[in-house]
This record gives C-alpha cells, sequence and structure tokens, in this order.
C-alpha cells in the first residue's frame, strides 16, 4: 500500500489519500492521472490492469485501488 500512495502523492502531492475516498466522483483524477496510474501500477506491482477494471469504483480511493491490485496479483 505505501508504494501505491507513493505514486498516487507524486501525481498530487496536495491530497491525503488516505482519507479521500471520491477520487473519481469529486474529480481530483482525470483521465491523464488514470493512465499514468495504470501505467506505474503495471510497472511497479507487474499486473495489467484491463479495459474492464477501469471503472469508477476501482479509482475512487487508494483502498479500492490497492484492493485491484491484490486481485490482480492472485490471479497471476
Amino acid at each position: 500500500m505505501d508504494e501505491l500512495l507513493e505514486i498516487l502523492s507524486d501525481l498530487h502531492p496536495d491530497i491525503d489519500f488516505t482519507t479521500q475516498e471520491n477520487l473519481i466522483d469529486d474529480m481530483i483524477l482525470d483521465s491523464f492521472d488514470i493512465v499514468t496510474l495504470i501505467s506505474e501500477i503495471s510497472e511497479n506491482f507487474d499486473v495489467t490492469i484491463t479495459a474492464e477494471h477501469i471503472i469508477p469504483e476501482n479509482f475512487n480511493s487508494a483502498e479500492a485501488l490497492y484492493a485491484l491490485i491484490q486481485k490482480l496479483e492472485d490471479e497471476e
């Protein structure tokens, strides 16, 4: 989780990703951020986020995103 929080903080240092739960709904993350996140996560966690995973529920919080990463790691 710390590695993910670091990736998120690099995108938006002013956001507290440990408490924010509406990253998509509150438009904190935009489409460019999502593309960057997918790339960084793929590189750092060795998982593949496919189009079916790119839904607001998976990107609305660091916890949701980390749960997705763990699910993808378990599948590989």
